[in-house]
């Protein structure tokens, strides 16, 4: 590809390093950079840098936070009895999204994968624990919200090893066939979990 400008170039490259964006989409986006004005380009990295250097993560259940403590577990609204088990902030988001949870969450950082390279001791599961320790079983539910991979199979299945000693119910969200779908198109396993956990029709 060739640029009209080395500094397009540097620019594009950088750029093509996010997630899901190639070349041709970053050398739209830098363009576009080029046309706004010189205040929006200034208001968009300072709000960048901004963000790197006074992000924090919360020291409670490691959540991206504002502050020391993120804003779910300091309310006073939430059910502390219940912790949902997620591997990134962006599955809190989408949890909270649906607007059908009310307890916290801890933010595991991912999932066992040994061939990443990523083990137990990379994730906060010893948090976990400590956190679950300090509680004195006022704790009662966790939920793993966990990808329905091979890497989230084995994470919760050594999440669940480590809480056994707890007198804390371990649940998982439920996997079953999307709304809209059809059943022609879902996957095997997809469809034979959701057989063997069916539920009483309710209408």
């Amino acid at each position: 590809m060739e640029f009209p400008s080395k500094l397009i170039e540097d620019a594009v490259n950088e750029v093509s390093k996010l997630p899901g964006i190639g070349k041709k989409t970053a050398l739209r986006l830098v363009l576009h950079l080029v046309k706004e004005s010189e205040h929006k380009t200034a208001a968009l990295t300072d709000a960048l840098n901004r963000m790197r250097t006074q992000i924090r993560f919360c020291k409670t259940c490691y959540n991206i936070s504002d502050t020391e403590e993120c804003s779910i577990c300091q309310s006073h609204r939430r059910d502390k009895s219940i912790i949902c088990v997620v591997e990134e902030t962006n599955d809190v988001m989408a949890i909270e999204n649906t607007a059908q949870y009310n307890g916290v969450y801890h933010v595991l950082g991912g999932v066992i994968s040994p061939m990443n390279g990523v083990g137990p001791a990379d994730l906060k599961i010893d948090a976990l624990v400590d956190r679950l320790m300090r509680a004195q079983s006022q704790v009662k539910e966790i939920v793993l919200a966990l990808s329905p991979t091979m890497e989230g199979d084995t994470t919760a299945f050594y999440l669940n090893k480590r809480l056994k000693d707890f007198s804390i119910k371990v649940t998982s969200i439920a996997r079953g066939v999307p709304v809209g779908g059809e059943l022609e198109y879902t996957d095997e396993i997809t469809l034979g979990r959701s057989i063997s956990s069916r539920v009483p029709f309710q209408v």
